[in-house]
This record gives C-alpha cells, sequence and structure tokens, in this order.
C-alpha cells in the first residue's frame, strides 16, 4: 500500500475516528493517537509555532510518522476488511441460507406451446 498518496493520506485519517470507536484496538494504539492529537494542540513543540513554516512542519512529520506506524491498523477501516454485523438488522427473522432455486414464468411456456 502506498504511504506518500494525498488521498490515502486523507482516507487514514478518516479512518482513526472509527479505529478509535473500535473496542478490539488495543488502548496503546489510541494512546499513540490521543499522543499525537496531545502535541498537536499543545503549546510547547520541539519547534515554536511563531517560527511560522517550520513551526508546523514538526507538527505534520509527527502525524506522518504515526499515521505510517498505524498505517496497517488504519487500513483495516477504510478498505473494508472489517466484516459488517446484520445481526440487529435480522434479528428475529427466519433467514434460509444455502438454497437453490429457479425462477420460471409459466404464462411464457404456456405460450410457447
Amino acid at each position: 500500500m502506498q504511504f506518500f498518496g494525498f488521498r490515502v493520506l486523507i482516507k487514514r485519517i478518516k479512518a482513526i475516528r472509527f479505529m478509535m470507536a473500535d473496542k478490539s484496538v488495543p488502548w496503546w494504539k489510541k494512546g499513540i493517537i490521543i499522543a499525537g492529537i496531545v502535541y498537536l494542540f499543545l503549546p510547547f513543540d520541539i519547534i515554536p509555532p511563531f517560527i511560522f513554516p517550520f513551526g508546523i512542519i514538526d507538527d505534520i512529520i509527527v502525524w506522518a510518522l504515526i499515521l505510517w506506524y498505524l498505517s496497517s491498523e488504519l487500513d483495516k477501516y477504510w478498505i473494508g476488511e472489517t466484516p459488517k454485523d446484520y445481526s440487529r438488522k435480522y434479528r428475529g427473522k427466519n433467514v434460509v441460507d444455502d438454497v437453490e432455486y429457479d425462477v420460471s414464468d409459466d404464462d411464457d411456456e404456456k405460450k410457447a406451446d
């Protein structure tokens, strides 16, 4: 999977919300995201924000490293590897699996005769 594509970065950023909501993701991976958000809004950076172009670059580098480190986890949420849970939609309904059937129109068979 490519990393530096603009669309890929946007999709991974959007996938953060779904990763944080998933209870099966380990707490330390969620902690990395929270630490990145805290670093983004913290006034104490490696390079101070009042040095205009360079103050933003350190935040971008930190988030690029976070997205790179969690790329395999984030890709699960926008590629669609997580199976959908249909248990609520079909709760209490009879669903028949593995049935073979043919649809035929009796009127067409009678007209052909």
